[in-house]
């Protein structure tokens, strides 16, 4: 008898929901089949009440005089609401007891407290609903989207679908807001490699590793070592429980201290709750800040203080918490690689190759290098490296501070006369990422001929015109259906790559980002949870003390007498956190707030989201889905435009997203607003209603982005506000970047009323842009280089090419770089600051609160000099306009003379690694002054232990002697 699965043929259809892969729940929860409607020429007849049984489940039975007892079940199925009935039929584990899926909130709930600031992506995804063991468990897991019949029919020459598998032969995009999207442009990060909020995370390579937790870090960095305090115990409805806290003290700007409290809460799921919440936005406490049980009342409500317990003062206690919070961090990884011959295509054929041939050998040696297994002392993948038993050679290389060793299936040993060769798939079969290398002439790869439970990620590599100077490759990829997707993004047809560093670093890249994707996967991320359960519950067994929440001390901080306690700050002081905020909201793409706007995206998709700003960074996280469906640098946000219960927020190259809050009018959007004009540099729009005049003339010009020129002198745009430098963000109700510049040039020309919304200059006049708008890429010339770097935008001159001139239609497109006088000096002068300003930001995230002020102040005037120096090249080139010219931009009195440049990078340099040097000699000191501190408590400790042992022993023998206790004490 056949099953289906909703799909094509399938008696009732209907996507199944993500949320269980128990196929007996998902046929129950798909659709039912709709009530059959007889063909009659007689009247229906009235419907009654639902009835539960009869094959037409819709239609209503007759009353018939039946007997006493079914007369009472009519009865009851008669007083019975309608709503229950209907939700019976709808969700069909009801009848059986089972919980019934709930309905998505329209807007999802924010956790308590309002203004806690969150680290980073997962602590925003935090949840404090206990999960169940049962169906409905690997919703947290599942972050990709199912695979689909299209996506597992799909195949190529490379590659056949297969069922549980999804394919992606290229051309995908990665999944965004209302659907899939364009890979983003350097410096911009995909989504799925968004982590941390709280600090810069910037894109040091042209390829982002993708779907990991950076934020597991933060105990490292701002507990281990430092004064906190740990609690441990079970909770009865969340299980396992550890709670770090520590309380912050900072120098605020009017010479008062700051307080704030760090948290981290750790459940058995693996999202960690971290952050911080100032003591503005707590209850008023005492000098020495609140007590412990005050805190989490406040910060987790959910959590029950009673069982908790004080951590004990063993060493293990952070070591553990450590190895709790880092078990997703991984720098070693390997890599299976499995070899196929023309004409092969099966898991034995790819098994049994004994010789590689060149094809294959040209591969892996642009992959990476062959090592000498016997004696090889960096990560050796359970491979053998004393007595040559698993090969005497193997592939390693390093990416991105990672360690790669490789599987490869003809440098493992091989045995004769045997099929299944299982010395090389006892190490390849347990590879979650395996890259299957096609010489040409190669059947297309099924996944489901590789027989393995850990295999989750193939890659298939199929070589073109292999050995000689043209070689090339082309690239598709089969995961299994609960592993969501990885970057990067495929090109459309999977190719072709030249056989050079970057289609290297392209393809290390996707394996690293695919074993990482995998973790999410039901199987390992069922392993992960038990670990981390383990953990916390020897935690919370063997290394808490007696000390309960409320007799646990307040956070003592040493008494500075040259520091005074801030006063505290006015209304709005919780918005100037450095985490992330968050509120709830529906997102849709497109721009909706104005009259008149048309929607540039899918209209009616609206997602429900968590909108998180930090001081860095804006995201949409799509809660149910676990992902981040949207992200910008908060340097990169231009404007806004907003209403009672909406913001379209423009940022970019213009592109516009709508956000629709829910409560009370104006109180969400208000405090949104004002969060973004303390962290971006964007500002409100302007609406304007510019008619013609008696020529049909608007009286002003655009360029190509949208930058106006020029505005002339008494027209109807220079009396309504148009002024040059100042930006269109949207024509006649439609967003700049959703247009072609002829469409646009045409709604310029024809609309009898054109009404624009405007990016007003700033206050010096000059054109408000992002950061990384025309930005250039660089070659990655030094381990912290962005390889994207943002030149400040040139003020449009008359020189400049218009082609959306309304007054000059016939204006040529396109524009030449003239007039910049060093090319070649910008070249090598901006990477080289780019490196030193990446660096500055490196050190002063890694320096911590105990650097000392001279340092930070050294630190600040290098980075000051680093941004003056970037100014000054993004002004070379530029060309300079007449003093009477209306449209030039004055000349800066500050610009620095090339060789002046050249003198102050190499003196930034010397400055910077002799500051590198003094912080790491402090690191030193600091560890070997705590390794005294702590060699001294010991001591301590010992010495009292002595005493009270000596003491006992004196007690004793004087009673043993029966003389006094007094003078012996």
């Amino acid at each position: 008898m056949p099953m289906w699965a909703g799909g094509v043929g399938s008696p009732r259809r209907g996507m199944a929901p993500a949320s269980t892969d128990d196929l007996f729940a998902r046929k129950l929860r798909q659709p039912a089949r709709p009530p059959l409607t007889p063909h009659t020429f007689e009247p229906r007849p009235v419907r009654g009440p639902l009835l539960r049984s009869g094959s037409d489940a819709g239609e209503a039975r007759p009353p018939t005089p039946a007997s006493p007892r079914a007369r009472a079940h009519s009865h009851e199925e008669a007083s019975r609401p309608a709503a229950t009935s209907t939700r019976l039929f709808t969700d069909p584990l009801a009848l059986l007891g089972l919980p019934a899926e709930e309905p998505e909130p329209a807007f999802p709930p924010v956790l308590e407290p309002r203004w806690f600031a969150h680290y980073d992506v997962q602590s925003l995804l935090f949840d404090w609903a206990p999960r169940s063991q049962g169906m409905g468990s690997h919703s947290e897991a599942s972050s990709g989207t199912l695979a689909s019949a299209e996506d597992q029919a799909a195949s190529s020459d490379l590659l056949h679908g297969a069922p549980g598998f999804v394919c992606e032969l290229g051309g995908e995009g990665e999944l965004g807001l209302g659907g899939p999207a364009s890979p983003p442009v350097p410096p911009a990060l995909p989504n799925a490699a968004v982590s941390i909020l709280e600090e810069p995370q910037n894109r040091t390579s042209a390829y982002s590793l993708e779907h990991a937790d950076l934020g597991a870090g933060y105990y490292r960095k701002y507990f281990y070592g430092k004064e906190h305090q740990n609690f441990f115990g079970m909770d009865e409805s969340l299980g396992p429980v550890a709670v770090s806290l520590r309380r912050e003290e900072k120098e605020g700007s009017g010479g008062g201290t700051l307080h704030s409290y760090r948290v981290i809460v750790r459940t058995t799921q693996l999202r960690t709750l971290r952050g911080t919440i100032s003591e503005d936005a707590l209850p008023p406490g005492p000098p020495r800040g609140l007590s412990p049980r005050k805190l989490l009342e406040h910060v987790a409500p959910q959590l029950s203080p009673s069982c908790l317990r004080l951590g004990s003062a063993s060493p293990k206690v952070p070591r553990t918490l450590l190895t709790l919070d880092e078990q997703v961090l991984s720098f070693q990884r390997k890599v299976g690689i499995l070899y196929c011959r023309a004409g092969q295509g099966s898991e034995e054929e790819m098994y049994n190759n004994q010789e590689a041939g060149p094809a294959f050998m040209q591969f892996l040696t642009l992959l990476g290098d062959v090592v000498r297994l016997k004696g090889f002392e960096s990560y050796r993948a359970q491979l053998d490296t004393k007595t040559d038993s698993t090969g005497t050679h193997s592939l390693y290389t390093t990416y991105q501070d990672h360690e790669i060793m490789f599987h490869v299936s003809t440098m493992l040993p091989y045995t004769p006369n045997n099929q299944q060769q299982l010395l090389r798939k006892r190490h390849i079969g347990n590879d979650i990422v395996t890259i299957v290398f096609q010489e040409p002439g190669s059947k297309p790869f099924c996944p489901t001929t590789i027989r393995s439970h850990f295999q989750h990620v193939f890659l298939v590599v199929r070589a073109h015109t292999p050995c000689t100077p043209h070689t090339t490759y082309r690239v598709a990829v089969s995961r299994t259906q609960d592993t969501p997707a990885f970057g990067p993004a495929l090109p459309a047809g999977g190719g072709p790559f030249a056989a050079n560093a970057d289609f290297r670093a392209f393809l290390l890249a996707k394996a690293l980002n695919g074993e990482q994707a995998a973790g999410h996967a039901r199987q390992f991320h069922a392993m992960a949870t038990r670990t981390r359960q383990q953990y916390l519950q020897d935690l919370a067994t063997n290394e808490v003390t007696t000390t309960s929440l409320d007799s646990a001390s307040r956070f003592g901080l040493p008494s500075l007498g040259g520091r005074r306690r801030a006063a505290p700050r006015g209304p709005g002081a919780e918005l100037q956190a450095a985490g992330s905020l968050v509120w709830g909201v529906r997102a849709a793409p497109g721009a909706r707030v104005a009259a008149g706007a048309q929607a540039s995206g899918p209209e009616g998709i609206e997602v429900p989201c968590l909108l998180g700003i930090s001081a860095e960074a804006l995201v949409l996280v799509a809660p149910r889905d676990g992902r981040v469906v949207f992200n910008c640098a908060c340097r990169d946000v231009l404007a806004w435009t907003f209403s009672e219960q909406q913001l379209d927020l423009y940022h970019g190259r213009g592109e516009a997203i709508t956000l629709r809050f829910d409560g009370s009018p104006g109180q969400a959007v208000g405090e949104v607003v004002a969060r973004l004009q303390l962290v971006s540099r964007g500002c409100e729009t302007r609406e304007l209603a510019l008619p013609r005049d008696g020529q049909g003339r608007l009286g002003f010009e655009v360029d190509a982005e949208g930058f106006v020129t020029h505005v002339e002198r008494f027209t109807f745009a220079e009396t309504a506000g148009l002024r040059p430098g100042a930006r269109l963000l949207r024509v006649c109700g439609q967003t700049l970047p959703s247009l072609r510049p002829e469409a646009a040039a045409q709604l310029l020309r024809s609309a009898p009323k054109v009404c624009v919304t405007v990016l007003p200059p700033d206050e010096s006049g000059r054109p408000r842009s992002s950061l990384s708008d025309e930005a250039p890429v660089l070659p990655n010339t030094t381990p912290d280089l962005l390889l994207a770097t943002t030149a400040k935008p040139s003020v449009p001159s008359a020189d400049s090419e218009t082609p959306l001139t309304q007054d000059r239609p016939g204006s040529p497109s396109g524009s030449e770089d003239k007039g910049n006088p060093a090319p070649e000096l910008r070249a090598s002068f901006l990477p080289r600051t780019l490196s030193l300003r990446n660096s500055i930001s490196r050190i002063m995230s890694e320096a911590g609160s105990g650097t000392l002020e001279d340092e930070w102040q050294a630190i600040s005037e290098i980075a000051s000099t680093c941004n003056t120096i970037l100014e000054s090249l993004s002004r070379e080139g530029q060309p300079i306009p007449e003093s009477g010219d209306p449209k030039g931009t004055p000349k800066s009195d500050a610009e620095p003379e090339p060789g002046n440049l050249s003198e102050k990078v190499s003196h930034l340099e010397s400055m910077l690694r002799k500051l590198q040097e003094d912080l790491q000699k402090e690191k030193a000191d600091r560890a070997a002054l705590e390794e005294e501190v702590r060699s001294l408590r010991h001591n301590n400790r010992r010495l009292q232990a002595e005493s009270e042992s000596a003491a006992t022993r004196l007690l004793l023998a004087s009673k043993q002697l029966g003389s006094p206790t007094a003078d012996l004490a």
